[in-house]
C-alpha cells in the first residue's frame, strides 16, 4: 500500500491515478498526437505530481496541467507559457535556483517553496469538472498535511483559490475573513490553534492574463516579496538567537 503521508508516496499516487478514466484517455492521446513543435520529444503523458522542497514554507497551489505543458514535460509549470512567467518571478524572489524551466531534468530546484495544483491531468480546454476536481482534491489534502512548515499558501486563479479554500476548511482552519473573495493580492488569515497561515491570491500566469496586461510582472513580483517577507520572518524567528558578544 502505497504511503500518502509522505511526499514520495503522495507523487507515486498520483502518477499512478486512474480515477478519472477520460483524463487519462485524453492526456495519453495528446501524448500520442503531440504538438508539431514538440513531434520529436516524448510526452509524459500521465498524472503530473507535485514539485518543490519538502520542507517548503510557500505551497502554490495552480489550476492543471497544460495539454502541451506540463502534460508533456512532467512537471508544474514546465514547458509552456505559463511557466515561462511563473520560474522568473520564482527566481527574483529567491524561491527557485533559475528562471527558466523547460523539462524534469533542467536542473531547476525551489528553495522553500512547492508547487501543486487543483488537478494533476490536463483537463480539455483548461476546464476540469466539478467531479473531476473533487476526485483530485485528497492529493491536495495529503500534501497539505506533509507540509509541516508551512506559512504561506498563494493560490494562482480562482480554481486554485477555492481549492486552498476548500483545503483549509477541511483541516478545520478558521479564515478571517470568514468568506475570502478572490481578487489578485487579496490576503485571507488561517488560524488553527497555535498555527497561523497567510493565504495570497494572484491571478494565474496565463498567457490570456499575461498577453493582455490584466497580470503584469511588478504585480505577479509584489506577490512573491510579500510571501518572501513572511518567509523571511518565520526563518529569522525559528533561528537560535546569537549570543551577545562579551567585551575584552
Amino acid at each position: 500500500m502505497v504511503d500518502l503521508t509522505t511526499l514520495e508516496g503522495i507523487e507515486r499516487r498520483v502518477v499512478a491515478c486512474k480515477r478519472c478514466p477520460e483524463l487519462r484517455a485524453y492526456c495519453a492521446n495528446v501524448a500520442r498526437e503531440k504538438k508539431r513543435a514538440y513531434a520529436d520529444e516524448p510526452y509524459w503523458g500521465k498524472p503530473v505530481p507535485a514539485f518543490g522542497d519538502e520542507s517548503a514554507r510557500v505551497m502554490l497551489v495552480g489550476l492543471a496541467p497544460g495539454a502541451h505543458g506540463s502534460n508533456r514535460t512532467g512537471r508544474p509549470f514546465t514547458g509552456d507559457a505559463s511557466g515561462g512567467f511563473l520560474y522568473p518571478a520564482l527566481h527574483r524572489a529567491g524561491f527557485a535556483t533559475h528562471p527558466i524551466a523547460t523539462h524534469r531534468d533542467d536542473g531547476v530546484r525551489l528553495r522553500d517553496c512547492f508547487i501543486t495544483a487543483a488537478m494533476r491531468c490536463a483537463p480539455p480546454q483548461n476546464k476540469p469538472t466539478p467531479q473531476q476536481l473533487r476526485n483530485c482534491f485528497p492529493y491536495l489534502l495529503a500534501e497539505f498535511d506533509a507540509l509541516h512548515r508551512l506559512r504561506v499558501v498563494i493560490a494562482l486563479g480562482s480554481i486554485g483559490f477555492n481549492a486552498t479554500l476548500r483545503m483549509l476548511r477541511e483541516r478545520g482552519y478558521a479564515l478571517a475573513p470568514e468568506r475570502p473573495q478572490f481578487a489578485h493580492g487579496a490576503e485571507a488569515t488561517a488560524r488553527q490553534g497555535t498555527r497561523e497561515l497567510l493565504v495570497i491570491a494572484s491571478y494565474h500566469p496565463s498567457r490570456q492574463n499575461t498577453n493582455t496586461g490584466k497580470l503584469t510582472q511588478p504585480m505577479f513580483d509584489a506577490i512573491f516579496s510579500r510571501a518572501a517577507a513572511v518567509v523571511g520572518a518565520a526563518r529569522a524567528a525559528a533561528s537560535p538567537k546569537r549570543a551577545m558578544a562579551h567585551p575584552s
